[in-house]
């Protein structure tokens, strides 16, 4: 087996320990939002979490958000496993455990932590946000409606986005009609809340993902592309060109690096060939060896 591949196999392990570690630490956050904000604020967010709101208030809060959350994720996942997949349940199941053992062992304030409502709104969709983005990009969930929209998908054929909006909308409309909610304010705090969360969740997702793309005209392109593999350790591609007025051939590098890498390439490139021409444009969603990995849930 050849060096890269068996370095990249060997470090699997270690890959999926870090996914499932990051998984476990971001559902603490949400849970904090929901405990610390959402319910002292009698606001109800979207997803399956607001509907266990209005259970909690339609209740009298004698049924704990936890509970709730725990038996419809089991249906859901149960449900799920006839008809999405077992790899998909068994990374949910992962990740809804994690949040209802933050759920219920964080307390449910009496006072939020937060007490302007439209700040607490803003940062908790924030905070929420970014933490649902960093499970995503671990190719985590944390259930709920993501179930949902799986299993209309597969059926159905309705983008994602639409089912999980309809789920939002429906949950904060039904909030309204709580006596603890009953309030035009707070179902519009619900969908600001929903509105900031979803933001900041492709706003982490688009900003982690973001690569560029590197097309290296040079005569020297073995000393560079030797260096970008070795100093950057990405990978290079030989294009076989032809110049349209010169009619003589040569070849181009092209590789692709994370952002934070442009400036290492940049340095190489200038440091062994100042006359290089050099193309740089932004690709999103890379996927492979010493990126992204391949989800088939995606």
């Amino acid at each position: 087996m050849p060096y890269k591949l068996e370095k990249f196999y060997s470090a699997k392990p270690v890959i999926l320990i870090k996914e499932y570690l990051l998984i476990m630490l971001c559902t603490i956050p949400y849970a904090i939002v929901v405990n610390h904000i959402l319910v002292p604020h009698a606001i109800v967010g979207g997803g399956l979490t607001g509907f266990c709101e209005i259970i909690y208030f339609a209740s009298h809060r004698t049924i704990p958000i936890w509970a709730s959350s725990a038996t419809l994720n089991i249906l859901l996942l149960i449900t799920a496993y006839f008809t999405v997949g077992k790899r998909y349940v068994f990374r949910t199941l992962y990740g809804v455990f994690w949040l209802t053992f933050w759920l219920k062992v964080i307390p449910v304030l009496d006072v939020p932590i937060i007490t302007d409502p439209f700040m607490a709104v803003v940062l908790g969709g924030i905070f929420n946000g970014t933490a649902l983005g960093l499970v995503f990009l671990n190719n985590g969930s944390t259930g709920g409606t993501d179930i949902v929209a799986m299993i209309v998908n597969k059926y159905q054929h309705l983008p994602m986005g639409r089912v999980l909006l309809m789920c939002d909308i429906v949950a904060i409309s039904c909030g309204y009609f709580l006596p603890e909610v009953r309030s035009l304010e707070k179902v519009l705090f619900g969908l600001c809340y929903t509105f900031i969360s979803s933001t900041a969740v492709d706003w982490i997702m688009n900003r982690m993902r973001q690569s560029v793309q590197f097309f290296i005209f040079s005569k020297k392109y073995n000393e560079i592309a030797e260096a970008i593999i070795h100093e950057v350790h990405r990978g290079v591609t030989y294009l076989d060109a032809e110049g349209g007025y010169s009619g003589q051939p040569y070849k181009v590098i092209t590789t692709v690096a994370r952002q934070h890498d442009s400036a290492k390439i940049f340095r190489i490139v200038r440091e062994i060939d100042p006359a290089a021409f050099v193309t740089q444009s932004q690709v999103r969603g890379v996927f492979g060896e010493g990126f992204d990995r391949l989800n088939e849930t995606r």
